[in-house]
């Protein structure tokens, strides 16, 4: 299940959430990986835009691997402002045996980190500023590179 946000994630309800959608399954574990905005470098938050085709596509990759052995993937994404302290990314993998989510997410967060197609820009008094020096480029982007 991916969703995106407008603006800053509720983490309880989500969670919440999420756990009703698989305490029923007989799984054995629901390990949930929370981003927040850290207070650093001055800003104010950070503002995220994203091209929801090409994470969609990426997205869907990992819920087959993940399938295969018979976990689930849950992420949710925040598009817009998140202000300091708040949550902008959460992911969450439930299966009937832990080790399976607990290798799994560190994985899942490594390759969001490096290839989902996301834009984080700095908040600072009041204006979206992109750091280009954080950003990575993606595979096969051609143009947008």
């Amino acid at each position: 299940m991916l969703e995106i946000h407008n603006g800053s994630l509720d983490v309880k309800e989500i969670q919440n959430r999420w756990f009703d959608m698989v305490k029923d399954k007989n799984h054995g574990a629901l390990i949930t990986f929370i981003g927040i905005v850290r207070d650093e470098d001055d800003i104010e938050g950070l503002s995220f835009d994203i091209y929801k085709p090409i994470l969609k596509k990426w997205f869907t990759q990992w819920e087959k691997k993940l399938q295969e052995k018979r976990g689930e993937l849950f992420m949710a994404h925040s598009l817009g402002d998140v202000l300091l302290h708040e949550s902008s990314f959460m992911c969450a993998i439930s299966s009937p045996k832990r080790r399976v989510s607990l290798e799994f997410i560190d994985e899942f967060v490594e390759d969001f980190k490096a290839n989902a197609p996301i834009w984080k820009y700095d908040l600072r008094e009041g204006k979206r500023i992109f750091v280009k020096e954080r950003g990575m480029k993606l595979p096969s982007s051609g143009v947008l590179g």
